[in-house]
């Protein structure tokens, strides 16, 4: 009989750290949204938890069960790999997570629960063959950038009006996302050897270590300058003024980065990207009086 898996092994697994990113956008879609938050706190606390604990804990849990080979060289000690998840319970918890995302998000409304299916069936075709967009970097992240910055905004804005978000929201949203497509490529950096000999393709194989850093940089850098430049034409200037200075702090830290992408990624992820979420969230208050506007 298959043991059952220590509950530290299973959020080991979930990896809470992830959950940041997905909970953060669904805060800057709250606040873009320009509805109060008085007497929407229940409704907001299940959007956090749905984009955080629930749909990104299945995506980790999918991609550790069906990443576990790959896992066994980049990292043996993950919770599958290790043993530490043993048999089909991987599986079975990434199942079950899903259900459980569902359920919620249909609680939450239509617009909800259609977001939550997207990025759930993104999450379980970037993972699971016979898709499985991670085996090439250009597809797999932007999956994840989609799932992790894009979905969650729309989703935070979208369960405070309960409709379609205003479109400048839609907007700065996608670009956000698209520039996360940049970070996807900063994580995959710790893993390039186990990628190579697995045959996943993720743009650090494909590229080399210096020309995928760059290009990470790149992708990462515009569409704060496109963010920059409507807060601009929306007269938002202060706003446009923080981002810019934070887009600043970027470049300051990316001249560093570059110097040794290998060893400077994950110190980078942690810096960069920190300035990076928080020109999300400025934006997301630049928007807050234009809902609703022309």
């Amino acid at each position: 009989m298959t043991a059952t898996p220590a509950p530290s092994a299973v959020i080991e697994l979930l990896k809470p750290l992830t959950w940041f990113a997905p909970m953060w956008a669904f805060a800057c879609g709250v606040i873009s949204s320009g509805q109060p938050a008085s007497g929407q706190w229940p409704v907001i606390a299940a959007g956090i938890l749905l984009a955080g604990p629930l749909v990104c804990a299945t995506s980790q849990a999918a991609n550790d069960w069906f990443d576990r080979h790959v896992d066994a060289i980049n990292e043996p000690n993950r919770p599958i790999p290790s043993g530490r998840i043993p048999g089909r319970w991987g599986l079975y918890l990434a199942l079950g997570w899903t259900a459980l995302s569902l359920a919620v998000a249909a609680a939450l409304g239509p617009w909800i629960l259609g977001a939550a299916l997207f990025g759930l069936v993104l999450a379980w075709i970037y993972s699971a063959p016979p898709v499985r967009l991670k085996r090439n970097g250009w597809w797999g992240n932007a999956a994840v950038a989609l799932c992790y910055e894009g979905l969650p905004w729309f989703t935070g804005a979208a369960v405070m009006a309960a409709a379609l978000p205003d479109r400048r929201v839609l907007l700065v949203a996608l670009l956000y996302a698209a520039g996360a497509h940049g970070i996807m490529t900063l994580n995959d950096f710790k893993s390039v050897e186990g990628d190579r000999r697995m045959g996943l393709l993720s743009l650090p194989v494909q590229m080399g270590s210096e020309r995928a850093a760059r290009f990470a940089c790149l992708v990462m850098a515009l569409p704060q300058v496109a963010v920059i430049a409507l807060l601009v034409g929306w007269e938002r200037y202060w706003h446009a003024g923080l981002v810019a200075a934070l887009l600043a702090g970027q470049f300051a830290l990316m001249a560093r980065f570059l110097e040794n992408p290998r060893e400077r990624a994950i110190w980078y992820n942690g810096t960069g990207t920190t300035l990076y979420v928080l020109g999300m969230l400025v934006a997301a208050f630049a928007l807050r009086p234009l809902v609703g506007g022309a």
